[in-house]
């Protein structure tokens, strides 16, 4: 039995709202398992820490959206590049812009810099990847200004808590953050999101695998069906979730990106 993980990661997984079920990887999945007929499939929703322990286990595990990182690599196989998307900013209170202001330039902020004042509380998901960058960069930051939360609703809460003043700064995807907001009562308006000064446009999603023989043999099938599905399919999946003006560069990004990887 071949156990899939999904998180409530909106635009990739979307457990909840009008938009149920019609995320990238909701949407990617039917083809992920109909590319390994060979093998029973169950779901499994999870949270990020859940997710993590449970491929660190010697079982047959998948996660259909992952960031490669060194550390995860010592335990995970991971798929060739499925998809890319804009990479983690940081989303604020648009009634606190103005003690951040210094902190912004040219519309990106000094996260590191932001950070060093010693003075916000950053939220994040905990045990979850922000891409190398950003998690080198956290790893300089004391613990007392991070919020990491664990639980399965853990971005919602997150932005309770920022609704609330406990904290003044939230990590994560603008389209995640943007989607969870709504459900949460909170109007998108009421934020501003940041790109990160010095952080990569885009980051590189993956599948990964628990690094057993039955899961380096599945990311082997899994890596035929994904160069199928990525120039097109998945790109325009992504683009969708964009503001329209985005499209068309995301787009061009993508597929100049595969086509310099190609089989790979």
């Amino acid at each position: 039995m071949l156990t899939w993980l999904l998180r409530d990661l909106p635009p990739l997984n979307i457990f909840e709202g009008s938009q149920k079920g019609r995320g990238v990887v909701d949407l990617l999945m039917p083809q992920l398992i109909a590319s390994l007929p060979e093998y029973q499939h169950e779901l499994a929703r999870v949270n990020r820490a859940r997710g993590m322990q449970m491929l660190r286990d010697p079982s047959f595990t998948c996660d259909p959206a992952l960031i490669w990182s060194k550390e995860r690599a010592q335990w995970i196989v991971f798929s060739i590049t499925s998809f890319r998307v804009l990479s983690n900013g940081l989303a604020i209170r648009r009634a606190d812009r103005e003690q951040l202001t210094r902190f912004i330039h040219d519309g990106k902020v000094d996260l590191h810099g932001l950070l060093e004042s010693g003075k916000e509380l950053i939220g994040v998901v905990a045990e979850r990847s922000y891409g190398q960058q950003l998690d080198s960069l956290l790893q300089q930051v004391p613990p007392e200004q991070i919020r990491a939360h664990y639980g399965n609703d853990a971005l919602g809460s997150l932005l309770q808590m920022q609704r609330l003043g406990r904290l003044q700064l939230l990590l994560g995807y603008w389209p995640e953050i943007r989607y969870q907001a709504e459900q949460q009562g909170i109007a998108p308006e009421d934020l501003e999101f940041y790109p990160i000064e010095g952080i990569s446009q885009y980051q590189e999603i993956h599948v990964g695998c628990s690094d057993t023989p039955q899961g380096r043999q599945a990311i082997a099938k899994i890596d035929q069906a994904l160069l199928k599905l990525r120039e097109e399919r998945l790109v325009e999946l992504y683009a969708a979730w964009l503001d329209p003006g985005m499209r068309d560069q995301y787009r061009a990004d993508a597929r100049a990106y595969f086509q310099g990887l190609r089989d790979h």
